[in-house]
C-alpha cells in the first residue's frame, strides 16, 4: 500500500515570510498598511500618468510582503489595477502589469484564484491580444522602420505573459477560449530577438499544456513548427538552454498531436535536450561565474540594486512617513526573504547566468519526473495494492514486493538509456561541493543560489525514485550498480554528524531509498550498505517529520526490510524491533494514510516464516492488532468523509480487509 511514483511537479509559487513581530506591532503595522493601500489606490485614479505609474510601482514593491497582500485585496486592488493594463501611458501599463505579476506570484494559489474571480483576465486578455497585434506589425517592418516604442511593447508583453503564467493554472478555460495560445506562440517565435520574452512564453506554455486536452486541437502545424524551431536552435548560452528545456517540456505535454511518423524523432530530441541541460557541471560553472563576478569592482548597477532591496524592506514604514524613500539597513535582513529573489533583477550578468542554469536543470529534472509518471490521465497517485491482497492485479511479484510494468514506451526507455539520463540524474543528487558553497556564501547576493542547488539535489533524488520504478535492472546498471547506489544514498544521509532535518530533502531521499530497497528485494539481492541500526535511526527520525509522504516512506522502508529479514535465519530479534516500531506508528500517527501503511507493512513482514512467527509471538502481535482493529475501522469512517481521496479510501478499505484475514490466519496458526 502507498507505493507511488512521485506525481507531476506543479510550478512553484513564491511564499515570502514577513518579520516575526509581536501581535501588537503586527496590528499597528496592519493598520498602517491598510491606510497606505487606500492612499495608493486613490492615486491610481489620478489624471497625472506619472502619479499613476508611481502608485503602481509602489504597490508592486509592497505586495512582495505576503502579509501586506490582504490589505490590498480588501481594497479591491485587482479591479483598480486591471483597467490600467490598457492605460494610454505605456509606463503605467508596464508598472501595472508588474504589480499584478508580483501580486499573483507572491500571493500564491488562493490570491490567483481571487484575481481570476475578480475578472483580471478580461483586461489581461485584451492587453495580450493588443501586444500580439503590435508584435506582428513589428515583425513585418524593416529594421530602419522600427520605432522607439518597440522595447516598451516587448517589455509590457513580457510582464503580461508572466501574469498569465501565474494565473493559467486557475484560468485554463479562459486561456483556451480566448485563443491565448496564439499570443504565447507569437512571443516564443521571437526567441532569436528577445529571449527573455520567449522564456516567459515558454514557461506559460509548459504550464498550460499539461493535462489540457482542450488545448490540443489549437496546436496547428505552424505552432508545432515554432516549438520545433526552438528545439533545434543552437545558441550556446544559459538563456537559450533554459528556453530549449522549457520547449522540450511543452512538446512532451502535447506529444499526442505530433504526427506518428515524427514521434520517435520528437521524443529523441526532447530527451537529448534534457540530457544536454543536465550535462552542465553546475558546481564548476557557478564557481567560475562567482569568481569572475567578484574579481571586478562592484558596478553601479549592483549598488543600485542593493539600494532597491533596502527600499523594498522599508516600504511599509516609508509610506507611513509620507512615502519617502529612505533606507534603514538594519531592517533589511528581516524584511527581505530569499523566496522572492526571483522577482528582483540579478545584480550581474554572472549571477543571472548562474540563476538561469539552475532553473534549467531543475526544470529538466521535473520533466523527467513527470515523464516517468503513469500516463493514465486519471492517475493522480499510482498505488501499489497490498501484497496480501488475493485479487488479480496484473502485477508481478518478487520477494513479497509487487511492481507495475513500465508505463513508458520502448522509444522513451531507449532514449533515457542512450542519453545516460540515470547517470546524469545520479550526479545531481550530490550536494553542491564546498568550494561552490563557499563562493556563494561570501556574497549576500549569491547566497540564495545555495537553496536553489539544494532543491536541484532534491529534484534529482525524486527523479531517481521514479527512474527506479520504470527502468529494468540492467538499464540501471545491474546488481553492482544498485549496491553502489545504496552506498551513495546511505552516504548522503549519514555522512554528517547528525541526520539532515530539511523536510524537502528527507522526503526526497526516503523516496529514493524506498524505491531502491524495493528493487533490491525484488531481485533477492543482499542489502549491505544500510544496516538495521541505520535504517532504524532514519525511520525513527522520518516518523517524527511533519511531512506525511516522508512518514509513509519510512514505514514502507521498514516493511520492505522486514519482509526480506523474515526469510533469513536468526532475525527474530530484529523483526520484533521492526514490529514494535510499526505498531507504535499505527497507534500514534495523526494520518490514517500512514496508519494504513504501517498495518500493511506489518502484514507483509509477519505473513510467513519461522522467524516472523517467533517474533510475533514474543511481541503478542495478534492481541495488539485485535485491540487496534476497531480503532482503525473507526478512523477510516471518520476521516474518510472529507479528508481522503477515493483512491486512498479504496486502499485503506483493502488494508482493513487484509488485517481481518491476517488476524484470523495468525489465530489459526496458534490453534495448530
Amino acid at each position: 500500500m502507498g507505493k507511488k511514483r512521485t506525481n507531476k511537479f506543479p510550478r512553484p509559487q513564491f511564499s515570502p515570510i514577513g518579520p516575526m513581530n509581536s501581535i501588537k506591532e503586527e496590528e499597528e503595522e496592519a493598520g498602517e498598511v491598510y491606510s497606505a493601500a487606500g492612499d495608493l489606490l486613490e492615486k491610481l485614479q489620478s489624471a497625472n500618468p506619472d502619479i499613476r505609474e508611481f502608485a503602481c510601482a509602489s504597490i508592486s514593491k509592497l505586495v512582495q510582503e505576503k502579509k501586506v497582500i490582504s490589505s490590498f485585496l480588501q481594497k479591491d486592488v485587482v479591479r483598480c489595477l486591471g483597467p490600467l493594463l490598457l492605460d494610454p501611458s505605456v509606463g503605467v501599463r508596464e508598472t501595472a502589469a508588474g504589480a499584478l505579476r508580483n501580486l499573483s506570484a507572491c500571493g500564491g494559489y488562493d490570491v490567483c484564484d481571487e484575481m481570476v474571480k475578480q475578472d483580471v483576465m478580461t483586461p489581461l486578455t485584451a492587453l495580450l491580444q493588443e501586444c500580439c497585434t503590435e508584435l506582428d506589425a513589428y515583425g513585418t517592418t524593416s529594421q530602419k522602420q522600427k520605432g522607439a516604442d518597440k522595447p516598451f511593447v516587448e517589455d509590457i508583453a513580457n510582464e503580461a505573459i508572466s501574469i498569465l503564467w501565474n494565473l493559467c493554472s486557475t484560468a485554463v478555460s479562459v486561456f483556451n477560449k480566448e485563443g491565448l495560445l496564439d499570443v504565447c506562440i507569437q512571443c516564443l517565435r521571437r526567441f532569436n530577438h528577445n529571449v527573455e520574452l520567449a522564456i516567459s512564453a515558454a514557461y506559460c506554455l509548459q504550464t498550460i499544456s499539461e493535462d489540457n486536452a482542450e488545448l490540443l486541437p489549437s496546436l496547428i502545424p505552424s505552432a508545432l513548427q515554432v516549438l520545433e524551431m526552438v528545439l533545434l536552435s543552437s545558441e550556446d548560452n544559459m538563456e537559450h538552454m533554459l528556453l530549449r528545456t522549457l520547449a522540450a517540456g511543452t512538446v512532451w505535454n502535447v506529444k499526442s498531436v505530433v504526427p506518428i511518423s515524427s514521434q520517435a524523432n520528437t521524443i529523441n530530441a526532447v530527451i537529448r535536450i534534457l540530457s544536454e541541460t543536465l550535462e552542465k557541471n553546475t558546481n564548476q560553472i557557478i564557481l567560475n561565474l562567482g569568481e569572475a563576478a567578484h574579481a571586478m569592482p562592484k558596478v553601479e548597477a549592483e549598488i543600485e540594486m542593493e539600494e532597491e532591496m533596502i527600499d523594498a524592506g522599508d516600504a511599509v514604514s516609508n509610506l507611513k512617513d509620507g512615502m519617502q524613500k529612505t533606507a534603514h539597513q538594519g531592517k533589511t535582513e528581516n524584511m527581505i526573504n530569499d523566496d522572492i529573489s526571483d522577482l528582483l533583477p540579478a545584480q550581474s550578468e554572472e549571477l543571472k547566468h548562474a540563476t538561469v542554469l539552475l532553473a534549467a536543470q531543475q526544470t529538466a529534472l521535473e520533466i523527467i519526473v513527470n515523464m516517468c509518471c503513469s500516463e493514465d490521465p486519471s492517475d493522480d497517485e499510482w498505488e501499489e495494492m497490498s501484497s496480501s491482497d488475493e485479487s488479480d492485479n496484473s502485477m508481478t511479484e518478487g520477494a513479497g514486493i509487487l511492481f507495475s510494468p513500465p508505463c513508458l514506451s520502448a522509444e522513451v526507455l531507449s532514449a533515457l538509456v542512450i542519453y545516460l539520463i540515470p547517470k546524469k540524474v545520479l550526479e545531481k543528487t550530490e550536494f553542491p561541493d564546498s568550494g561552490t558553497v563557499d563562493v556563494c556564501m561570501k556574497y549576500p547576493s549569491w547566497q540564495h543560489l545555495i537553496a536553489k542547488m539544494k532543491r536541484i539535489q532534491c529534484r534529482a533524488l525524486t527523479c531517481l525514485h521514479n527512474l527506479l520504478s520504470v527502468l529494468d535492472i540492467e538499464e540501471l546498471g545491474g546488481p553492482v550498480a544498485l549496491q553502489g547506489l545504496s552506498q551513495h544514498l546511505a552516504k548522503l544521509v549519514f555522512s554528517q554528524s547528525e541526520l539532515p532535518k530539511d523536510s524537502e530533502f528527507l522526503e526526497a531521499v526516503t523516496s529514493a531509498i524506498r524505491s531502491l530497497l524495493q528493487r533490491i528485494a525484488s531481485q533477492n539481492l543482499p542489502q549491505q550498505s544500510l544496516n538495521a541500526q541505520q535504517l532504524m535511526i532514519l525511520c525513527e527520525a522520518g516518523a517524527q517529520c511533519e511531512n506525511t509522504s516522508t512518514r509513509v516512506n519510512v514505514v514502507a522502508m521498514m516493511g520492505i526490510r522486514g519482509s526480506a529479514l523474515a526469510k533469513e535465519d536468526n532475525t527474530a530479534e530484529v523483526l520484533q524491533m521492526i514490529g514494535n516500531f510499526l505498531l507504535q506508528v499505527a497507534n500514534k500517527d495523526s494520518s490514517v494514510v500512514v496508519v494504513g501503511e504501517a498495518l500493511d507493512a506489518i502484514i507483509d513482514v509477519f505473513a510467513d516464516g519461522k522467524e516472523a512467527e517467533k517474533a510475533a509471538d514474543q511481541m503478542k502481535l495478534v492481541q495488539a492488532l485485535k485491540s487496534f482493529q476497531p480503532v482503525f475501522k473507526s478512523r477510516i469512517q471518520k476521516e474518510g468523509k472529507g479528508t481522503l481521496t477515493p483512491d486512498q479510501r479504496l486502499v485503506l478499505d483493502n488494508v482493513k480487509v487484509n488485517l481481518k484475514r491476517f488476524i484470523a490466519y495468525q489465530e489459526a496458526l496458534v490453534k495448530k
